[in-house]
């Protein structure tokens, strides 16, 4: 037994003295990364923090414009809505290649704003909520609450979509219970789930 606790002592210690050595290793990433969802699609007033490798005066927290655009060192407007950030990431790259040698650049959405749904009526939290990816109405409202007043059986979506607004149904009551499971849709960017 106390050999077997040598064995894995002498293990752990080697594992963090390597561990301590690769650290100071600092090596450039083998492609652009993001941390951020790799299908989301950036949009106006999302916020982006923007990081070029060994690059410090390159590298900022920035929103994205109306225009979908953010600004950068260098290369003054670059586009950012309608892309991924792997995208975008890839672009900037590709642009500072006239300034820089080999620039490895990484872009993290910090704030999702330009993905906002909006809960009003009956509940403790109303106003814009930012939407995280396939979000539901269950969900929505989770996160949003009921006050004590709210009809549960008469909550409903507002959509609009090619300038025609439409209204989903929802039941509350009959979706916790497992039945009526469709009417628990994915939100989108801008609907607005009322609650009587």
């Amino acid at each position: 037994m106390k050999r077997i606790l040598m064995v894995l002592t002498t293990l752990l210690l080697c594992g963090l003295l390597a561990g301590a050595q690769n650290s100071g290793d600092k090596e450039a990433p083998k492609e652009p990364q993001s941390q951020s969802n790799a299908s989301y699609v950036i949009g106006p007033d999302d916020q982006l923090h923007v990081s070029v490798w060994k690059e410090p005066d390159l590298t900022n927290t920035m929103p994205v414009r109306a225009d979908g655009m953010i600004s950068l060192p260098l290369l003054n407007d670059v586009q950012a809505a309608g892309l991924t950030p792997m995208q975008l990431a890839a672009s900037i790259s590709e642009k500072l290649k006239k300034y820089i040698t080999d620039p490895h650049v990484t872009v993290e959405v910090t704030q999702m704003n330009s993905q906002r749904i909006y809960v009003t009526g009956e509940v403790l939290h109303p106003g814009a909520m930012n939407r995280t990816p396939d979000m539901t109405v269950l969900q929505a409202l989770a996160t949003a609450g009921f006050t004590q007043f709210a009809n549960t059986k008469g909550i409903y979506v507002l959509r609009t979509e090619g300038g025609k607004q439409t209204k989903i149904p929802v039941n509350y009551k009959k979706l916790v219970k497992g039945d009526n499971m469709q009417q628990n849709v994915v939100l989108k960017p801008g609907d607005t789930i009322v609650v009587p």
